[in-house]
């Protein structure tokens, strides 16, 4: 791998990035939250050719060539920074579900950029590194939270990413039901009509305002009204029937809010101290409407994605 064989043919990077939420209902396409779940990409430059390993979710199905999303995202980089790829060794060690809803094409895309960005010695931005990631994504509210950590609000505005933190109450849980079935984010979108009722378009407006409202001012009680939305989960009823079953069953369960994670397949409930029994309520509808699947129950991620180079001629991080 061309890339100053000093400082590059030595060294490998190991990368953590987490799992996200996207929408959280209202907020389509502009609101998102990282989860505590995470994915584990190692890469190592080598003199020459490719190596994938692919341990865990998506072992069985997900490329190890040039279409693995890890390494198209880096060769991005290495394109934009004017390197040359010969040889890499890649280790994916991959928990979020693939093609459920909780983000795992963005982390992937966000492993590959920041893992080929330290490689080359940090060559790009923050700020350039989101760009690309939007870019090669394009779904902002994914790529954000995942590359940032936390809730982000994020828009596109003359080409350019702007975004804002949501501080989040302490004490806040996901708890998830994973379903067994895919849902494609092409299919999901391929159900939205192509133009909405101006009633739906004030409605989620003022959820997603006062999602954020709600957040920021620690008013856990307003989430089962702010998480509500008109835009795009009730189109995706015809994907997914049995989705509003199971939104009743964590709302009468005590979870403070529910919504598809991006696209779905993944429901994921807002709770407090009550997530086991919101994960139970899930599991006894999905089991009724004859739908298996996993439940987690996991934190949400303050912190983005994090990054150590390590030298082989050293002992520790650099």
């Amino acid at each position: 791998m061309e890339l100053g064989r000093a400082t590059i043919s030595d060294s490998k990077v190991i990368v953590r990035v987490p799992a996200t939420a996207a929408n959280l209902g209202p907020g389509f396409d502009c609101l998102g939250m990282a989860l505590g779940l995470y994915n584990v990409v190692t890469a190592e430059a080598t003199p020459s050719r490719l190596t994938a390993r692919i341990i865990g979710e998506g072992e069985d199905a997900l490329p190890r060539g040039a279409e693995n999303q890890v390494l198209r995202a880096m060769r991005a980089v290495f394109r934009r920074v004017g390197r040359r790829l010969t040889g890499l060794s890649l280790e994916l060690q991959n928990v979020i579900p693939v093609a459920r809803g909780p983000g795992s094409s963005a982390a992937a895309t966000v492993a590959g950029l920041v893992a080929a960005n330290s490689l080359c010695g940090e060559a790009l931005s923050r700020d350039q590194i989101l760009a690309l990631a939007i870019q090669l994504e394009g779904h902002p509210d994914n790529v954000a939270p995942a590359f940032l950590g936390g809730m982000v609000v994020v828009v596109q505005e003359t080409g350019r990413a702007i975004y804002a933190h949501v501080p989040v109450p302490a004490g806040l849980k996901a708890a998830l039901f994973v379903p067994d079935f895919a849902m494609l984010t092409k299919e999901a979108r391929r159900v939205l009509p192509r133009r909405v009722e101006r009633a739906d378009a004030v409605y989620n407006i003022g959820r997603a305002a006062l999602l954020v409202a709600a957040l920021t001012q620690g008013r856990l009680e307003l989430l089962d009204v702010a998480t509500r939305d008109r835009l795009h989960q009730p189109y995706r009823e015809a994907l997914f029937p049995a989705m509003p079953r199971l939104f009743g069953a964590a709302r009468e369960a005590g979870a403070l809010g529910v919504f598809l994670s991006g696209a779905g397949s993944t429901v994921l409930a807002l709770c407090q101290e009550n997530a086991e029994g919101v994960t139970q309520a899930m599991a006894t509808a999905a089991r009724e409407a004859g739908i298996g699947g996993r439940f987690l129950v996991i934190p949400l991620s303050p912190q983005g994605t994090e990054s150590t180079l390590v030298r082989s001629n050293t002992t520790g991080p650099a």
